[in-house]
């Protein structure tokens, strides 16, 4: 059968197809300006909207306002405390961000169009490298004037003339900061608006005021020098390592468990060989005064007992480079309270691994577990911290009838006590607390196979030191629906 042969072109009814179109140039700057005073909102979508009613800025107002856009300039100043604590870990866990958005309620901060809009923040920080700071308004001034004065000298600035070279300078400046800025980013999720504009359109919807209050981005291994290796030879390492060992567990001899009884003996073991099996291995206070006790306190034995439990040698792994890893979160339910987390280790391949992986979301929910934690370790203190800490312990009441001789020691240890506290390594881990984080790691050490440090965490709490108005729920769900 023969198809039908197309309609001739001449055969074909053409009707004139009429489209929409908005001519900005025509739109002056002193309308846009006007209008954007008025309303609080972004510049395009002045432009856009005074377009759409031939430059009517009375009309171009009511056109917005239809749109839900105008009037968020009214609640920016309003309190927002509540919110969402909210994370982006990138694919592959080498990027992630962490951000506090605050809202003026409870209510508004669980909706559906709050959470998205947090969260697309959060990615937007993580799509944007070249971005530190939540707005123009929260640049250094060091940076400033350091830039200001490296444009000044450079050499195609001295060929233009001498009365604009400040103007030239000060708009570079201004590029450089605003490209560093999270609000003046083109919006991920509508490249035809800024995240600035993205911002005010919610406002208006909601209701509410919205701010960013801040953000923390890690990247995995910045600043760590790192060795140079290939994937291949890092698995073959590994899977001669695994072999090793199952042969080695292979060829021990299988000995019958004897039946367990009630009266063995309890070794008494000195605190002089836990310290010194504690310096040979790198093993934890606790696993070496069980190996003692296990192996009748022979120092030799008890090594050897680590060893096999893949306890010990980690202290000779920690002097190594470890600069692969993973970026972790942890958003505690209610999305109140949330912690980012960099885990090292030395390859890749150890970092995609299970344990590894486990050990690093346990650390993360960890530091949320204990609020008082600020630092990773105690090398990590700040002198000036401590030097402040032991002057206010000197000046306490109680030590005044303690004999002189020995104040300085108490107020040593007291001022260890409080900065104990405040180190990750020195708490009880979570998942096991007969151990302290820092002999969790050092085991994990041993069994993995290679250095594992905790670079850094950041930990936000929502709405921490902003003042907050008392609202009840109810009221809450009335002011929304208009009550």
């Amino acid at each position: 059968m023969r198809s039908a042969a197309p309609p001739a072109f001449s055969s074909l009814s053409l009707r004139p197809v009429r489209r929409s179109v908005h001519v900005f140039a025509d739109i002056p700057a002193a309308a846009v300006k006007e209008l954007r005073e008025k309303t609080g909102v972004g510049m395009m979508q002045c432009k856009k909207a005074l377009a759409e009613v031939d430059g009517d800025i009375a009309k171009a107002e009511e056109y917005l306002r239809n749109k839900g856009i105008a009037g968020a300039q009214k609640k920016a100043g309003r309190i927002a405390a509540e919110g969402a604590v909210v994370s982006y870990v990138h694919a592959g866990s080498r990027l992630g961000v962490l951000m506090e958005v605050n809202c003026e309620t409870d209510f508004v901060a669980r909706g559906d169009a709050f959470k998205e809009l947090a969260e697309s923040l959060a990615m937007q920080v993580a799509a944007n490298p070249q971005v530190e700071y939540v707005s123009v308004d929260d640049v250094d001034p060091e940076f400033v004037k350091r830039e200001t004065e490296v444009i000044k000298g450079m050499e195609d600035l001295k060929s233009k003339p001498e009365n604009i070279r400040e103007q030239i300078t000060a708009g570079r400046v201004a590029k450089l900061v605003k490209e560093r800025a999270l609000l003046s980013q083109d919006y991920i999720m509508d490249p035809t608006k800024t995240v600035n504009d993205a911002l005010i359109e919610s406002i208006s919807k909601l209701g509410e005021n919205i701010k960013i209050r801040r953000f923390e981005k890690f990247q995995l291994g910045e600043g760590v020098e790192k060795k140079v290796g290939d994937l291949a030879k890092e698995v073959e390492e590994q899977t001669a390592a695994m072999q090793a060992e199952a042969a080695k567990k292979k060829e021990e001899p299988k000995v019958e468990a004897a039946a367990p009884t009630d009266d063995k003996p309890k070794v008494a073991v000195s605190p002089k060989m836990v310290k010194e099996l504690r310096d040979k291995t790198g093993a934890g206070m606790m696993d070496c005064k069980k190996a003692l006790a296990e192996t009748n306190n022979d120092v030799q034995a008890a090594e050897d007992f680590l060893r096999k439990k893949g306890i010990a040698g980690a202290a000779k792994k920690a002097g190594r480079t470890a600069a692969e890893g993973l970026i972790v979160q942890y958003i505690h339910p209610g999305a109140r309270m949330g912690v980012l987390l960099e885990l090292n280790c030395e390859t890749d391949f150890v970092a995609r691994g299970e344990k590894f992986t486990e050990l690093a979301n346990n650390l993360a929910m960890q530091v949320a577990a204990f609020p008082q934690v600020e630092i990773v370790s105690l090398d990590d203190v700040d002198p000036a911290d401590r030097e402040k800490e032991f002057e206010i312990e000197m000046n306490r009441e109680d030590l005044a009838n303690k004999p002189e001789n020995i104040r300085a020691q108490i107020v040593k240890g007291r001022v260890d006590k409080i900065f104990k506290e405040r180190a990750l390594l020195e708490q009880e881990y979570i998942m096991d607390n007969t151990k302290t984080v820092g002999e969790a790691i050092k085991q994990a050490i041993g069994q993995i196979g290679e250095n594992i440090v905790v670079r850094r965490f950041s930990k936000f709490k929502l709405g921490e030191g902003l003042e907050k108005k008392e609202d009840n729920f109810a009221e809450e769900v009335a002011a929304q629906m208009g009550g």
